[in-house]
């Protein structure tokens, strides 16, 4: 199994999510533990654009799970991850050839959208983990409408946040 993780997964295994429930918090780990343990491989992109946003929201240094994973990719990255090619589209550093186009994606967070073009780049279609993002859980069927698969880990933090539960 491949999966593309997006930051805010690793921010929870931290405990630096005032949004994320000790459930939420300790499914994170589990997930990042599962892949540093080489259960689960980890697909990134080739140009460090995710590698990227890791190091501006984690810690290499520090000793939490989600800081250790971040560790755990910077020494394994070419060896134990997967990488995906996307094309940036000239002159944006958040706008990808492989983000659909679409407009009901217009609004789509700019900065995640290197998950979504790593999910259609990649040969096997990895689904994204998101842990408490309610925006992902809006965009959810017309992302699956395009092959893109989001796997909530902490789907009843999501529901609350959202004011549904």
């Amino acid at each position: 199994m491949m999966v593309i993780v997006d930051t805010n997964v690793a921010v929870v295994a931290n405990g630096e999510s005032g949004q994320a429930s000790k459930e939420c918090e300790q499914a994170c780990i589990n997930r990042l533990e599962r892949i540093m343990h080489g259960e689960i491989n980890l697909v990134l992109d080739e140009n460090w654009k995710i590698l990227r946003e890791y190091l501006r929201n984690l810690h290499s240094s520090g000793d939490d799970v989600g800081d250790r994973f971040l560790r755990w990719v910077l020494n394994n990255r070419t060896s134990q991850c997967d990488l995906a090619s996307i094309t940036p589209i000239e002159g944006s550093e958040t706008e990808f050839k492989e983000f659909p186009d679409d407009p009901e994606l217009q609004k789509f967070d700019p900065d995640d959208r290197k998950f979504i073009a790593v999910a259609r780049a990649h040969c096997d279609k990895p689904p994204i983990l998101q842990a408490v993002d309610t925006q992902w859980w809006d965009f959810r069927d017309v992302l699956y409408q395009h092959g893109v698969i989001v796997e909530f880990i902490c789907e009843e933090d999501i529901q609350r946040l959202r004011g549904s539960a």
